[in-house]
């Protein structure tokens, strides 16, 4: 089974923006075929995330969407990371730390900073765009 992390962005692809690159990605999570992870930080800015004015959601939407992700996700333990390279926006590399402490096979983001460093340096799993994370479910579910 696939392993992914999901980046804040891609979070609110799923749950928000119903962007269709993302459709994929939610039916297998959703169906169990693909597992997500999560950790305390990496939850914590996607509820700070979630009050963002222009988002125009209310508090019991917010609560819904958050409990629904959490819901979905496996919470991983803080604890240490492998040596990984830094990625240049400081507020990404806890995506890259998770991926690393719960064996990710991928960490699908749209940030510009993570995927930088793809193909830069050599990582336990795969950053991709969620087009990509979407085929990558699709060749496994076949």
């Amino acid at each position: 089974m696939l392993r992914f992390v999901l980046d804040t962005n891609v979070v609110l692809d799923l749950f928000h923006w119903g962007n269709t690159d993302a459709v994929p990605i939610m039916a297998a999570l959703e169906a169990g075929q693909i597992e997500c992870f999560a950790d305390l930080r990496t939850l914590d800015e996607l509820q700070r995330v979630l009050t963002y004015p222009q988002l125009k959601q209310t508090p019991e939407m917010i609560r819904e969407r958050y409990a629904h992700y959490s819901s979905l996700v496996q919470i991983v333990p803080e604890g240490e990371a492998p040596p990984l390279p830094r990625c240049k926006d400081r507020d990404d590399q806890k995506f890259l730390e998770l991926s690393a402490r719960c064996k990710a096979h991928v960490l699908v983001s749209k940030d510009k900073a993570l995927l930088k460093l793809r193909g830069r340096t050599t990582l336990a799993f795969q950053i991709v765009l969620p087009a990509v994370a979407a085929k990558l479910i699709a060749g496994e579910m076949e």
